[in-house]
């Protein structure tokens, strides 16, 4: 039994359900499950010499070389016109900061958990981690990929296709409970991802990945009606909604030059932005069981944007657009309906009275560069020792249970009766 001290009492720390890691989709996905005719135009596998890449002011930017070219080697999904390479930031568990570099890789090159279910469940033991909930790699965190596609009837099989593999084969058997599925939906069409969501939900699907800002994919934002057949599924469903940093497909930066580290000092502010149109579109009041999250967003930065929404609606909503959809503070909106997600912020948990113990949910980002992968135990605790055992529960696993309809032991109901016994249990 592995304990640490709270209080002054050891306890054990508790089994983390980490609801932000990320899969590697294996080379196979999509070829397996799209028609014939779209073997040659949809997703796939070809490994290609780099010509350049950069990544400055919040943007990627790939160039695939020809063959013969000289430049390193690596895997890149091709689509349509998209060439996109898998690199070392998508996968830098099991390698020093200082060995972590902007540069492409092949599958050989990854560390296997990344994409093998049954090494993934071997990574998360070591890193005392349950159960782990996985955002995409190459449809990017919402699947903006296939939105930005011009095939639009390629672009949903190519969807409907990751979430098959998603729930029936990351999530599947060989998972035992521990993997939670987290679907995609055609963000092109509201009412098509509306049925997506029922049709995942019919299978024991509980969480959506959607974007954090959606008018930069050039989709309607949340102040419009655009969305209500795909918040009325969510609502009807109990499918939460999980945005992840970046699935606006532009990260926060301050000019087209800024290093990537810029951005990454930031990369709360596209969070927070999105949270303040969230609490200030009326949606919560119109759709009462949404729930939203916000993944590896940290926490930090919440108590000061709550204090200043609720002052804003208090003192300005009679001219700020407000007055006649959002009818309670904020703060109280952001209670009943957000969570915030972190993986390694001490100052966030210092302010927890002030976030709300209901509202936080833990992740470890494995296998990103960001993760704290395999010290994700340790961090928790050197972080959370000031706070009761019961509040620790909350946050490393309970809020999960809760928000994800998770079983007590903190598994997939899809496949929680295959659960097998864990090494420290």
């Amino acid at each position: 039994m592995e304990t640490s001290q709270a209080n002054g009492t050891s306890v054990t720390f508790p089994k983390i359900i980490s609801v932000d890691d990320h899969t590697v989709e294996p080379p196979n996905v999509w070829q397996d499950r799209l028609p014939r005719k779209y073997r040659d135009t949809g997703p796939r596998i070809v490994r290609a010499p780099l010509k350049e890449m950069s990544f400055l002011g919040g943007r990627f930017a790939p160039v695939m070389g020809a063959p013969g070219d000289t430049g390193p080697v690596g895997d890149w999904w091709v689509y349509e016109d998209l060439h996109r390479p898998l690199t070392r930031l998508d996968t830098a568990v099991g390698y020093s900061r200082d060995e972590i570099k902007l540069e492409v890789i092949t599958y050989e090159q990854m560390r296997p958990g990344s994409y093998d279910v049954p090494r993934r469940l071997a990574d998360m033991d070591v890193n005392h981690v349950q159960s782990a909930l996985c955002f995409p790699t190459f449809p990017r965190f919402c699947g903006q990929t296939f939105t930005e596609a011009k095939d639009r009837e390629l672009g949903l099989l190519g969807v409907r296709a990751y979430n098959d593999w998603m729930v029936e084969e990351w999530c599947g058997p060989e998972a035992r409970g521990r993997l939670i599925p987290l679907t995609l939906v055609p963000l092109w069409d509201a009412g098509l991802a509306a049925a997506e969501v029922r049709r995942n939900a019919e299978r024991g699907v509980r969480a959506v990945a959607f974007s954090e800002i959606p008018p930069r994919l050039g989709l309607p934002s949340v102040h419009t009606d655009d969305w209500d057949p795909f918040l009325a599924a969510c609502d009807e469903t109990g499918t939460v909604i999980a945005m992840h940093i970046g699935s606006s497909s532009r990260m926060p930066s301050t000019s087209a030059d800024a290093p990537p580290a810029v951005g990454s000092t930031i990369t709360f502010a596209n969070c927070c932005f999105s949270m303040v149109d969230w609490l200030l579109s009326g949606k919560f009041e119109r759709f009462s069981n949404l729930r939203v999250m916000y993944a590896e967003g940290q926490i930090g930065w919440i108590p000061y944007i709550l204090e200043r929404a609720d002052v804003v609606w208090e003192e300005n909503r009679a001219w700020g657009g407000v007055a006649d959809k959002v009818h309670r503070p904020p703060s109280e909106l952001f209670a009943d309906h957000v969570c915030g997600c972190f993986f390694d912020d001490a100052f966030g948990l210092r302010n927890l009275d002030a976030i709300g113990v209901g509202n936080v949910l833990y992740e470890t980002d494995y296998p990103h560069s960001d993760s704290t992968w395999p010290k994700s135990r340790e961090v928790g605790e050197a972080q959370m020792g000031h706070l009761a055992a019961d509040v620790v529960e909350r946050i490393v696993r309970g809020n999960a249970i809760e928000l994800l309809g998770l079983t007590e032991d903190g598994l997939w109901p899809g496949q929680a009766g295959r659960a097998a016994t864990t090494a420290d249990e």
